[in-house]
C-alpha cells in the first residue's frame, strides 16, 4: 500500500529511478570494501563432521569477488543441509558488514559478487533433505567460514544454541547468546546474538511469568574468549528449573569443534549443555543435538560457545 502511495505521489519513473539509485550506491560501496581484501580459503568442520568450504578469489581490477563453496560436504542425510538461498543471504551479509557506509540492505550488495555453489552439496540440496537446521545451524558455519577464507576477523559462537520445551499445556523456542570473534584493531562482543541468529531473547520476567519455569542464573561467562591482542567475546551461562514435566530438545553446533581464532589469536571455547536431575543430583551430558524428558525440580544448564581471539597475545617483559 505503501509503496502504491509512493507511487502515485512521485510517479512511476522516479520511483523506479531511486530504486536504481539506492543498487548502484550499494554495489560501489560493497566495490570500494573488496578493494581492501586479499583472496583466500577455509575449510570449518562442523559436529557432526561435516564441512564448509570456500575459495575467496579477489579480482582488484575490477573490484568483484568470486566465492567458490565447491568441496563442501555433499547433501547430508541429517537436518543441516542448507537451501542455496540460505548460502546467498550469509554471503550477503558478510559483505554488508564489511562497508563501512549506512546502507540499506539490498540487491545492490550482491551485483560485485559471484557465488559457485556445486550440485547437491549441503548448501544445495535436492528435494527431499531435511533443512530446519540449515538456515540456523549452517548459515552460522557459511559465514564465519567466509571470513576465515578473507582473514577479516576470527569465529563467533557459530550456533544459535536453539532451546525448545514443552507438553500439551506450554509450548516455548528461544535461541541464546554467545561471544563474537575479534579482528585487527577490535575485541569481540559479549554475550550477543551473533550474524545471522537475527533474534533476540525473552526476558526473565516474562519467561517466568508465562511458564512454569525459573531462571536461576543467565550471567557472562567472564574469561570464556578465545585469548589475542584482541579478545574474543565471552559466552554466557543459562540455567533453568523447572516446574513441571516437559519435553526438552537442543538444536546446536560448536560442542565437538571450538571456534576458530586468527592470527595467532587462540580459539573460543566451545559450548555445552547437560541436565541437573532434582531429586537425586544425577548430571546428565547431553549431546550438540539432542532431547531428555524434564521433570518438576529439574535444572537445565547451557554454557554457550565464546568467540575466538585475534593475533598473538602481546606479553610484557620485566627488566631486572
Amino acid at each position: 500500500r505503501e509503496l502504491r502511495k509512493m507511487v502515485g505521489h512521485f510517479g512511476l519513473p522516479t520511483v523506479q529511478a531511486y530504486m536504481k539509485h539506492v543498487q548502484d550506491n550499494a554495489e560501489e560501496c560493497v566495490r570500494r570494501a573488496i578493494e581492501s581484501l586479499k583472496s583466500g580459503s577455509f575449510t570449518y568442520e562442523m559436529d557432526d563432521g561435516s564441512v564448509v568450504q570456500v575459495k575467496t578469489s579477489i579480482d582488484a581490477e575490477a573490484r568483484s569477488a568470486k566465492l567458490d563453496f565447491t568441496g563442501t560436504t555433499p547433501q547430508v542425510p541429517n537436518n543441516f543441509n542448507a537451501p542455496t538461498p540460505v548460502c546467498r543471504a550469509a554471503a550477503m551479509y558478510v559483505f554488508r558488514t564489511l562497508v563501512d557506509d549506512e546502507i540499506p540492505m539490498n540487491e545492490g550488495c550482491m551485483k560485485a559478487i559471484e557465488l559457485v555453489i556445486p550440485p547437491r552439496t549441503m548448501l544445495s540440496p535436492e528435494f527431499p533433505a531435511a533443512v530446519v537446521a540449515g538456515n540456523v545451524e549452517t548459515s552460522q558455519v557459511v559465514t564465519d567460514c567466509i571470513y576465515g577464507a578473507l582473514g577479516v576477523m576470527a569465529a563467533a559462537q557459530g550456533t544459535m544454541n536453539n532451546l525448545t520445551f514443552g507438553n500439551d499445556r506450554h509450548q516455548y523456542y528461544e535461541t541464546i547468546c554467545g561471544g563474537t570473534g575479534a579482528g585487527p584493531g577490535f575485541n569481540g562482543a559479549d554475550a550477543v546474538h551473533t550474524h545471522m541468529t537475527n533474534s533476540r531473547m525473552t526476558d526473565p520476567e516474562v519467561l517466568e511469568m508465562r511458564y512454569p519455569v525459573r531462571v536461576d542464573t543467565f550471567e557472562i561467562r567472564l574469561g570464556s574468549g578465545g585469548a589475542g591482542k584482541w579478545t574474543g567475546g565471552c559466552g554466557v551461562t543459562r540455567e533453568i528449573v523447572f516446574g513441571e514435566e516437559m519435553n526438552l530438545s537442543i538444536l546446536s553446533n560448536r560442542r565437538r569443534i571450538a571456534p576458530y581464532g586468527m592470527q595467532g589469536g587462540s580459539d573460543g571455547e566451545k559450548g555445552r549443555h547437560w541436565v541437573v536431575r532434582g531429586k537425586t543430583g544425577e548430571k546428565v551430558e547431553m549431546g550438540p543435538c539432542d532431547k531428555v524428558t524434564i521433570y518438576e525440580g529439574d535444572k537445565f544448564v547451557m554454557h554457550t560457545p565464546s568467540g575466538g581471539g585475534y593475533g598473538k597475545p602481546e606479553t610484557t617483559t620485566t627488566s631486572s
